[in-house]
């Protein structure tokens, strides 16, 4: 079991201390699926089949000596299952917008997909936007400096991954959940910090700056912590 701000696998039996729910999101093919496998057990399949509506699965994780269950939602991105989309987001506080390197319009598509994700998540919802399949450089379509400023621009997180070769395939995931873990530890400070001080209990709190190209205004809780 991982220790301390380490990200492996936590022990089954013991308490969990946060779930945060994260979706997956993006065009049909560009490898939702495979990075959602990679991930939640390791596993890679190349002839794997379109997901049909909606699957989620889960892993525990160790945050900063917290166990965290990651409960990851992977949806189809066919038109014909968009009918989903209220109850996929409801609850979300993480979200993985994917394209694929070697298909230009994957990614010209993104846009549509943060527009969805921005309609209908929490408007404080922790994003990365994640370029699969680098293990096709030769194939690239979208050079990563495009992905790097629509991200900047849109004040994303980003990396490019491979879900075959396993590569940022934990980063990706680490980087979204110990934001989350990193803004909902702050509002229970101040929460704390105030009910010290005889005030009620504020989660709407100030403007936090975060490392990087995104920055996270928190308003009210983003998580559910489990009894």
């Amino acid at each position: 079991m991982a220790n301390g701000g380490g990200g492996g696998y936590g022990d089954a039996s013991q308490k969990i201390d946060y779930v945060f729910k994260v979706v997956l999101i993006g065009d049909s093919a560009v490898g939702k699926s495979q990075i959602l496998a990679r991930f939640a057990r390791n596993e890679f399949s190349l002839d794997s089949k379109a997901t049909i509506g909606v699957e989620f699965q889960t892993r525990t994780l160790v945050i900063q000596h917290k166990s965290v269950k990651a409960q990851i939602w992977d949806t189809a991105g066919q038109e014909r299952y968009r009918a989903v989309t209220s109850a996929y987001y409801r609850g979300a506080v993480g979200a993985m917008l994917v394209y694929d390197i070697t298909k230009r319009q994957t990614f010209d598509h993104i846009p549509r997909w943060l527009e969805e994700l921005r309609n209908h998540a929490d408007k404080n919802i922790v994003i990365i936007l994640i370029g699969n399949k680098t293990d096709l450089e030769d194939q690239r379509a979208v050079p990563t400096e495009d992905a790097k400023e629509f991200a900047q621009k849109e004040e994303l997180f980003f990396l490019e991954t491979s879900a075959l070769q396993s590569t940022n395939v934990e980063n990706a995931f680490l980087t979204v959940l110990t934001e989350i873990f990193n803004i909902v530890n702050k509002k229970n400070l101040a929460a704390d910090e105030n009910q010290g001080n005889g005030n009620p209990a504020s989660l709407s709190g100030k403007k936090i700056l975060v490392p990087g190209p995104a920055q996270v205004i928190p308003e009210k809780k983003m998580c559910c912590k489990s009894s």
